[in-house]
This record gives structure tokens, C-alpha cells and sequence, in this order.
């Protein structure tokens, strides 16, 4: 399965329009404007496993650098700040890394 099953790539492209300055991206914005924001958390669990390239079932700082490119190929990678920001964001546990139910926290509710 790709992302693009989930997502559409429209919205995809535009999330990644937004935040295509160095430390111009936020998690919430881009699950908003991606789409991701309004899927269901079984949805949420299938591009959770997309996500995570090592299939660890954990998604850690390392990876989260190349969060973007996940979605692109030829997207930026995410600053420093960025990456701790969106691991703050997500890791409610304080483990260091993202569990699947950390992904849950950008739904709208």
C-alpha cells in the first residue's frame, strides 16, 4: 500500500508546499493540510506503518528527520528543531520514540 491510497496526492503536495522553508513546518498544520487530520485511526495506523521504514513498530528521532520525504521523495528534510518538535509533539510517553497511538494526537476532534 502506498500513502497515495490513503492521501490524496493534491493534498499532499500542498502540505508539502507549505512547510518547504527550513523551519517553517508544524505537525498539526500539515496533518490538517494533507488530510491527514480527518482520517480514521485505523487509516491513521496503515500510514503509520508507512512511516516508520524500519518497521520497528516505533517511528524514532531518526527517522523523523526524513518525515517529509516519506510523502516525496524530493522533499526537505526536517530541521533539527523541527524533528524535536514533532517527537514532543507525538511522544506522549516520553520514550524517545512514536508509537502508533502517538500518531492519533493530530486527528481533529
Amino acid at each position: 500500500m502506498s500513502i497515495t491510497d490513503i492521501l490524496s496526492p493534491s493534498d499532499i503536495a500542498a502540505a508539502l508546499r507549505d512547510c518547504q522553508a527550513p523551519d517553517s513546518f508544524s505537525p498539526k498544520k500539515f496533518f490538517q493540510i494533507s488530510g491527514m487530520s480527518k482520517k480514521s485511526s485505523s487509516q491513521l495506523k496503515e500510514i503509520f506503518r508507512i512511516l516508520d521504514n524500519d518497521q520497528s513498530g516505533f517511528i524514532e528521532e531518526d527517522e523523523l528527520k526524513y518525515f517529509l520525504q516519506r510523502f516525496e521523495c524530493g522533499a526537505r528534510v526536517l530541521t533539527s528543531s523541527e524533528t524535536k518538535t514533532l517527537l514532543a509533539a507525538a511522544d506522549h510517553d516520553g520514550d524517545g520514540k512514536i508509537g502508533a497511538e502517538g500518531i492519533n494526537l493530530f486527528i481533529d476532534t
